[in-house]
């Protein structure tokens, strides 16, 4: 497969997947990091990169539309969940690091992020199907606490947010899902941003194929856009129905990613 194609493919996929990540707050990472492994142009840690790439410049476009559309936001959740998220993020990606140098094998470490992102799937779906309890949990420790996880699975798992992001915000702090998917954002740029930072104090970026990021960036800012606009103008139970059928298109790109793996 030629880069040229490569590059055309990631760009249909980023601005899509960046689309409904921003509708949903899981943050395109989740629809971009399987389908790039099913693609498998690239090793498990390019991916990763990529995606962070993807996600961020979403997360960016997508909180400043946020910001200038009026929007209300609670700053002491912004804050802790952001500053949770932001050592979350660096968490991640050390171990991330640290279990592809323990293992030595990309097949076995995306056998784990596939696991655990099939786990974090089924919470959320289950938890945004069925009657679920909500806490109303006030302290800053909460929030610190749930951004400090949700920082840590996005950058270890490198799907940026994902699905876990909206649920347990509205399982902790009992937010409405679309007040739910505007927190996850801004958690997700916060603990992509500690990603990229981190990778650059350590691994550094000369080992990845940097032009393919003049393909990534624009889509995921086309995605961003498109995302935010149909968020501002969808009803909840639309952004919930998006919710949970990007959920169950995931979780089967996950299981064939597996399943593929096992019988390699």
């Amino acid at each position: 497969m030629t880069s040229s194609l490569v590059g055309i493919l990631y760009f249909c996929v980023i601005v899509i997947a960046n689309t409904v990540g921003a509708v949903s707050g899981m943050g395109g990472g989740v629809l971009i990091k399987p389908i790039f492994d099913l693609i498998g142009a690239h090793s498990v840690a390019a991916i990763s990169f990529y995606s962070t790439v993807a996600v961020f410049t979403m997360s960016i476009v997508s909180t400043s539309r946020q910001f200038t559309s009026g929007r209300k936001f609670n700053w002491r959740i912004v804050t802790w969940v952001s500053a949770g998220a932001v050592l979350g993020g660096i968490l991640g990606n050390l171990t991330f690091e640290g279990l592809l140098k323990l293992f030595k094998s990309d097949d076995i470490v995306q056998l784990i992020q596939i696991v655990l992102t099939i786990l974090t799937l089924l919470f959320a779906f289950f938890y945004t199907r069925y009657d679920r309890p909500k806490f109303h949990l006030l302290s800053t420790y909460w929030y610190f606490f749930c951004g400090l996880l949700l920082g840590f699975l996005a950058s270890l798992l490198g799907i940026g947010g994902g699905p876990i992001n909206v649920s347990l915000l509205m399982l902790l702090f009992a937010l409405p899902i679309k007040e739910a998917t505007m927190y996850s954002i801004c958690t997700i740029f916060f603990s992509q941003l500690a990603k990229l930072i981190t990778i650059g104090f350590s691994t550094g970026f000369a080992s990845y194929d940097l032009t393919v990021l003049f393909y990534i960036i624009p889509a995921a800012i086309i995605g961003g856009l498109l995302g935010t606009k149909f968020s501002n103008i969808l009803s909840v139970q639309k952004v919930t129905m998006v919710f949970q059928i990007v959920i169950l298109l995931v979780l089967l790109i996950n299981l064939y990613n597996g399943y593929r793996i096992l019988m390699g």
